[in-house]
């Protein structure tokens, strides 16, 4: 491997580059952008809408449109500057170039009122007093959790597999989507919110289900939902959408934490100088958008990875069953190089957010593998996740999926390029950085459940959508 760790973004300009205006248009005003969101959309789809822009200019680094765009968009502006190579796209973690402000989801931010009329921590850049507070909190929560959060997912993961069972029982096949929505929102309002579901009915029945339809109107101008065209374009992508459609259910939500997360509310309030207000918006966001939704996404690609590669499974179950003790901790699969390896290996093929975004804070010179561009102050740039993790001069088959890439020494100096989390696996959440609280958390979670699958079961057989047969450990 050539390339210093990062920050890249720091790193000096290498003096040989060739400095070059960064290719690409953003075509006549209305048109190019319209153009460019049906082809990202319907056309194209969005991996090879990056990569044919790519081939295009000979260039990881060119002006393009992102969705969302013309008609009714008009406070949006789709123009942004796309860095696809592990050393650009590490500019978007350096806070002395870029600011984050509203760019979660480009130059689009839902409507202030799907978060109660406040705009939650993850919109706010790391200059806003808010930022801190709100982050200390959040951290605070992980840490408190940790003493529960094991127990609470195996137990947890205990009713999921055996309803699983139940079901296969009678069927060849079993969609476990729902299922799996429902083990996480029950387990997330336990160990984030302190708040158990059975103790409200309605919650119990339909709470992931309002998250769901919470989630959706927020994220439908953006995504793809692979319905017939134009259909989707004419409907989904050409408009933002109200709040009012899904108050109810937010509301539902938001008075379930307030009552049954009293506690953690508290703390809030208390210990990080929070309004009650603030302190719940912010961890139902956190429940919600990023643990619950983050999850839906990540955990089918894990199980997909997994129950189509027998040999691979043999290598888990041994593993699993030989590392770790007879009882699961965090420190457990630490002992698991494999298990973590095929984690990090699931986030770097399919990263469960697709798009990474942030705005210049001031004039610099951007650097790529091969070239230095000059971006100006307020130009936004734009990294697809997918591509960039696929950056062929940092991992050797980019395109295959190794399981045991991030294992040994030369696996662990991959981790400064596995940068899923908004920053490098190898790198700390801290106040002062956009990096997701929770991402040591996440890789362990996802490592525990394959450890516990491994450790209930001799294989699976299925794919990204359904079990088609469990054999238990004998």
């Amino acid at each position: 491997m050539s390339l210093p760790p990062p920050s890249l973004a720091k790193a000096a300009i290498a003096t040989e580059l060739p400095i070059r205006q960064i290719p690409g248009s953003y075509g006549l005003p209305l048109l190019g952008p319209l153009s460019d969101r049906l082809d990202y959309f319907w056309f194209q789809k969005p991996e090879s809408f990056f990569k044919k822009r790519m081939e295009k200019y000979k260039s990881t680094v060119f002006r393009t449109n992102v969705p969302p765009s013309f008609p009714f968009f008009t406070n949006v502006n789709p123009n942004v500057i796309a860095v696809l190579d592990v050393k650009s796209f590490s500019h978007l973690f350096d806070l002395d170039l870029v600011d984050k402000k509203d760019v979660l989801i480009g130059d689009f931010v839902p409507d202030v009122n799907f978060t109660g009329k406040i705009r939650v921590g993850v919109y706010q850049d790391t200059s806003e007093p808010q930022h801190s507070k709100v982050k200390s909190y959040l951290m605070d929560i992980l840490k408190r959790s940790s003493s529960i959060w094991v127990s609470e997912l195996v137990s947890n993961l205990d009713i999921l597999w055996d309803n699983i069972e139940s079901t296969l029982s009678n069927s060849s096949s079993v969609s476990y989507f729902s299922p799996l929505q429902q083990f996480l929102f029950t387990f997330l309002c336990k160990v984030l919110a302190g708040a158990d579901p059975s103790r409200d009915p309605k919650i119990a029945d339909s709470g992931s289900a309002m998250l769901n339809r919470w989630l959706a109107l927020q994220l439908l101008p953006t995504v793809s939902i692979g319905i017939l065209q134009p259909l989707e374009e004419i409907f989904l992508h050409s408009f933002a959408y109200p709040f009012f459609l899904v108050s109810g259910d937010y509301n539902n939500l938001y008075n379930f934490v307030k009552q049954q997360g009293k506690d953690t509310i508290n703390r809030g309030e208390v210990g990080f100088g929070l309004t009650q207000e603030e302190a719940i918006h912010n961890l139902l966001f956190v429940l919600g958008f990023n643990s619950y939704g983050g999850f839906s996404i990540f955990l089918p690609s894990l199980i997909d990875a997994i129950a189509s590669n027998s040999a691979l499974q043999e290598k888990l179950k041994k593993e699993a069953r030989e590392n770790g003790g007879s009882t699961l901790t965090f420190d457990s699969v630490k002992e698991m190089p494999l298990v973590q390896s095929v984690v990090y290996e699931t986030l770097r093929m399919n990263p469960p957010v697709p798009l990474q975004f942030g705005r210049a804070r001031k004039d610099f010179r951007l650097t790529s593998h091969d070239s230095v561009y000059d971006v100006k102050k307020g130009e936004l740039l734009c990294g697809f996740q997918k591509l960039v993790m696929r950056d062929s001069l940092i991992f050797d088959e980019p395109d295959r999926f190794k399981p045991d890439r991030f294992t040994e020494e030369k696996g662990a100096q991959l981790l400064d390029y596995l940068y899923w989390s908004n920053g490098p696996q190898s790198g700390s959440p801290t106040l002062s950085n956009k990096q997701c609280a929770g991402k040591d958390v996440v890789t362990l979670t996802a490592s525990l459940i394959v450890a516990y699958l491994f450790r209930r079961y001799d294989s699976i057989n299925g794919d990204g959508s359904s079990i088609t047969a469990l054999q238990k450990a004998s």
